[in-house]
């Protein structure tokens, strides 16, 4: 498993300027044409989504009022506070940030999987989590404690492991370590075109 921590991963701006996006990992790593992509993203203005054609993405509010995603043909849907909202990546999307708090950022766990090679699942998580075989994964703590694998550290808020799908989980669970602990478990699935 590798570790990250939100705060220390790398900031890319957005092109527009809305916002910016802090990469947990692009799955193969170094390979343009991923097959999976985690990031943490903060949404600072309403403004234009890019597109990415022929990609499903799952959005996870972790902080801020709410985003509204909007798209011609009809689509309009509102990001809640960690409920996961998937959509298809090819749509031509508008964001608004919600009104509360006034003019505040949000910030988003962002899930991005090549249609047809993976499909990925988010789930709120407060007791253990045993990857299965062959599936990678992304693990973020939302609050408390958790212990990945045999990890000497336990990992605390905004913090987090991830593990590929070729090389596993090692077989080893994650697991909660005080009362309360919450955290977000995106598990990647290989589909029929892997």
């Amino acid at each position: 498993m590798h570790r990250f921590d939100v705060e220390t991963l790398a900031a890319g701006r957005w092109r527009n300027g809305g916002g910016v996006t802090r990469e947990i990992v692009s799955w193969p790593a170094g390979d343009a044409d991923f097959a999976w992509r985690a990031s943490v993203a903060d949404i600072e203005a309403d403004g234009p989504f890019s597109a990415f054609p022929g990609v499903d993405r799952t959005f996870t509010l972790l902080a801020g009022g709410g985003v509204r995603l909007t798209a011609p043909g009809g689509f309009d849907r509102t990001a809640r506070r960690e409920e996961p909202l998937g959509f298809p990546g090819d749509l031509e999307l508008t964001t608004e940030l919600a009104a509360e708090p006034p003019g505040g950022a949000c910030r988003v766990l962002n899930l991005m999987v090549r249609r047809g090679r993976w499909t990925v699942r988010v789930e709120r998580v407060t007791g253990a989590v045993v990857p299965p075989d062959g599936h990678a994964g992304v693990l973020l703590v939302r609050h408390g404690l958790w212990r990945a694998g045999g990890e000497e550290h336990p990992l605390s808020a905004d913090r987090g492991v991830w593990w590929g799908g070729d090389e596993g989980a090692g077989g080893a669970g994650i697991v909660p370590l005080s009362s309360g602990a919450v955290a977000l478990w995106a598990d990647l699935a290989p589909g029929s075109g892997y």
